[in-house]
Order: structure tokens, then C-alpha cells, then sequence
């Protein structure tokens, strides 16, 4: 356990962005196992994960290569659905 001030609210930082990171994860992978289950809106359930791939890049959650290749990936797997 730290003895300073400093690495004390350092651990209290943390413990909150793990936190926020743990469910902006949890939420995209959710959603992206929505629009392999559900033939149904995939359209607006595209939507809706790529809204939250964008913001999860934009806080750092994961980066924004990342983001972008799970939506490449995606739209792959509901274009080839479609057809």
C-alpha cells in the first residue's frame, strides 16, 4: 500500500478508468455480438457500434487502427450477409 498522498489518488484514477474501459469493451462487444445473432436492423445496430468504436478510440479506450479494422470487419460480414 502507498505511503504518499499522491500514489493513493493515483490508484483511486485508476480503479475509475478501468472502470469506464472495462465497459466501454463490454458494450462493444455486446453490440457486435448482436449483429452476428440478430439477422434483423443490422443496419442500425451498425450504426450504433460504430458510434461507440469512434468514441472508444477517441478516449484511448482502444486504438484507432483498431477501431477502424473492427469496422472494416464488420461491414464485411453484413455486406456479405446481405447478399
Amino acid at each position: 500500500m502507498p505511503q504518499h498522498k499522491s500514489p493513493l489518488k493515483r490508484m483511486g484514477t485508476d480503479k475509475k478508468r478501468a472502470a469506464r474501459n472495462n465497459y466501454v469493451k463490454r458494450t462493444i462487444k455486446t453490440l457486435s455480438k448482436e449483429i452476428h445473432m440478430n439477422p434483423e436492423n443490422r443496419t442500425d445496430q451498425l450504426n450504433k457500434l460504430y458510434a461507440q468504436l469512434d468514441k472508444a478510440a477517441k478516449k484511448g479506450v482502444i486504438h484507432k487502427r483498431t477501431a477502424s479494422r473492427r469496422k472494416a470487419r464488420l461491414a464485411a460480414f453484413v455486406n456479405k450477409q446481405e447478399s
